[in-house]
């Protein structure tokens, strides 16, 4: 049986787009309420009836947490030009050592705009 599991985290953060032309509203320093959705996907263990422990994906997510939340993102190495999709992409270079068996992040800026990362 091939599950797939999904956790939801949040974090409040500060970014700006440096990117952008100086007339568009996200080169201006602005927030958002990011929710992340990391998922693992794997085979259940018939002993234990579980791909794996929601607990050790909030684990392996706690000290990414801990750097994001209420911090300003352009300030993270790898973070200078925080859009979603390098959000994403840094979440997990940063999860996939980790977690073996991540398949997807899913960053969401808005309550109706998210980037979804399935790696390489």
């Amino acid at each position: 049986m091939h599950l797939e599991l999904r956790k939801i985290f949040q974090f409040e953060a500060a970014h700006l787009l440096p990117l952008l032309p100086e007339n568009h509203k996200c080169r201006r320093l602005h927030g958002h309420s990011f929710q992340v959705e990391v998922v693992v996907a794997g085979k259940c263990d018939p002993k234990l009836g579980w791909v794996m422990d929601y607990a050790d994906i909030s684990a392996a997510f706690k000290p990414l947490w801990e750097r994001l939340d209420h911090y300003y993102l352009n300030e993270i190495p790898g973070l200078e030009n925080p859009t979603s999709e390098n959000v994403a992409a840094w979440i997990w270079q940063q999860l996939k050592p980790k977690l073996p068996l991540l398949s997807e992040i899913v960053v969401a800026e808005t309550c109706t705009a998210r980037c979804v990362y399935r790696g390489k």
